[in-house]
């Protein structure tokens, strides 16, 4: 009996681990925040269900004390009226009444206290749940951020191990063994096309441009004296005859003078054989 026993709070043990791994805290809190919701709600209906009873009551006393009034109101009336026996009779109603009000009074008395605690347990109900909701929302942020911490943890853990890095060195290794291929094969389709004069000029004017940098590094250091500015021509050589073209348009002005006063000559002979 007593294996049979440990056996089974062995399994009862196991499965309780085993649904306590399996819960997930933000269902579960959502999960209970529902259920209390739920009861909210029905603790609100219950409690408005007594306070109805308790206006039922309210009025059924208003009612036996009015009727008792009434009772009393007709007594008076019969005695006024000499009729005693009568008076007798509406004061046995109007007891009546009077006792029925105090026992409504009673009820009515004990159902409003009742009322009222229940509206306070509503009240601190109502609180507990709001405070649970926000606890609720913080959890919930703890259980994330707690994740997410976990989460780079982990990858952190993961990037600290050497084989992740050895594998990413090999692989930069590999991406530089094809760009080298590449260039090499890239060289050969050149030296294969046969142009090879142009290829020999451009290695040239490359050295060249090299050599230039050098000796204008050289001057500025002051290792190389500065270069020589080109000497000014001389000043007749920068004079110069004026062009042909330049002769030609003053002969032609010239001409034009000489034609302008052979015509003026002229009109002044006609005026003066006039």
């Amino acid at each position: 009996m007593g294996i049979f026993s440990r056996l089974a709070q062995l399994i009862k043990s196991n499965l309780n681990d085993l649904i306590s791994r399996s819960e997930d805290p933000e269902k579960m809190l959502n999960q209970i925040v529902l259920e209390m919701s739920n009861q909210l709600v029905e603790a609100k209906k219950q409690v408005a269900a007594s306070i109805a009873d308790e206006k039922r009551l309210a009025k059924q006393l208003e009612q036996e004390t009015s009727n008792a009034q009434e009772w009393e109101r007709r007594a008076m009336m019969a005695l006024r009226a000499g009729n005693e026996p009568l008076a007798k009779e509406a004061l046995a109603r109007k007891r009546e009444r009077d006792e029925l009000a105090a026992t409504l009074q009673d009820q009515w008395t004990k159902q409003k206290t009742a009322v009222e605690q229940l509206k306070t347990a509503l009240r601190l109900l109502s609180d507990k749940i709001e405070e649970a909701s926000r606890k609720k929302n913080v959890l919930i942020a703890r259980k994330k951020r707690a994740e997410a911490q976990k989460a780079i943890q982990e990858t952190m853990t993961g990037l600290r191990d050497p084989s992740a890095f050895e594998t990413f060195d090999r692989m930069a290794q590999k991406i530089n063994q094809i760009e080298a291929e590449a260039d090499a094969q890239t060289e050969l389709a050149k030296e294969m096309s046969g142009d090879t004069l142009t290829a020999q000029f451009d290695k040239l004017e490359q050295n060249q441009g090299g050599e230039d940098d050098l000796v204008a590094l050289k001057r500025k250091m002051g290792m190389l004296p500065a270069e020589a500015a080109p000497a000014a021509p001389p000043l007749q050589a920068r004079v110069e005859a004026p062009p042909s073209a330049a002769a030609g348009d003053q002969e032609e002005l010239a001409a034009a003078l000489a034609e302008l006063e052979s015509e003026g000559t002229a009109e002044q002979k006609r005026k003066a054989q006039r």
